[in-house]
């Protein structure tokens, strides 16, 4: 039996959710996909639990992206768009009403990047090093990025990282002064500032961080006075 692609586990109210392919610095493969989504999905559906952590093991960084091995062939492509109808995991995060904290380190590619944006809150190693290499490859983002890194980072970063050439890669230092993450620490730190972040939250009154969270994301696109309007209606529900 093949070890998961994905380790689930519980501290109190806090879940984290490990990516474990360090052999492939944790590309996303279909396998990853799926079983990131249904244990995204359980975290989302049990009420005891209240933050879930997003990190990957190994030494050589988060996430370096999609793995083209097994995406780049045509079998595969045909069960990965088969797949992603199936589970819409990139919709699940970002529809996602309960916290989700990134806890990034080393490479953070492609889908790394995206699956971080996708993320309320970023942790960051201090080498930690940014990258979107898509365009430069053929290809266009396909986890949300040109949708999140813009609203993270504003449009004109987000263009030069979209366009930019395959070798520019944006180091911690720089991601934390664009916003991109909102805190770096030791790489001996990361695990447990990410947790020590994950547990801080988990005090808050889990319906107040819905209505936050629905309030900022749903009030993004409908305008000021509509995103105003969902404000107060929300307020009056607590």
């Amino acid at each position: 039996m093949s070890e998961p692609t994905v380790l689930f586990s519980l501290e109190g109210p806090v879940a984290r959710l490990e990516l474990n392919r360090p052999e492939r610095i944790n590309a996303v493969n279909i396998s990853m996909r799926d079983e990131l989504f249904e244990a995204l999905r359980a975290f989302d559906d049990d009420p005891m639990l209240r933050v879930a952590i997003v990190s990957g093991r190994g030494k050589r960084g988060f996430c370096a992206g999609a793995d083209l091995v097994e995406f780049g062939t045509a079998p595969s492509l045909v069960s990965a768009h088969r797949s992603r109808r199936r589970r819409d995991l990139w919709g699940l995060m970002a529809g996602m009403r309960k916290p989700l904290v990134a806890a990034v380190h080393g490479y953070v590619i492609g889908a790394g990047v995206e699956m971080a944006c996708l993320c309320d809150i970023r942790v960051a190693s201090e080498d930690a090093v940014f990258a979107m290499p898509e365009v430069t490859i053929g290809m266009i983002p396909g986890a949300g990025g040109t949708q999140t890194l813009p609203r993270a980072i504003g449009i004109g970063r987000s263009m030069a990282r979209f366009l930019a050439d395959r070798g520019d890669r944006m180091p911690a230092a720089e991601a934390a002064s664009a916003g991109l993450v909102h805190r770096v620490v030791k790489r001996s730190e990361l695990e447990s500032a990410a947790l020590s972040v994950a547990q801080d939250l988990a005090t808050r009154d889990p319906a107040i961080v819905t209505a936050v969270k629905t309030a900022v994301l749903d009030g993004l696109d409908i305008g000021l006075e509509a995103g105003l309007d969902l404000e107060r209606r929300l307020a009056l529900g607590l």
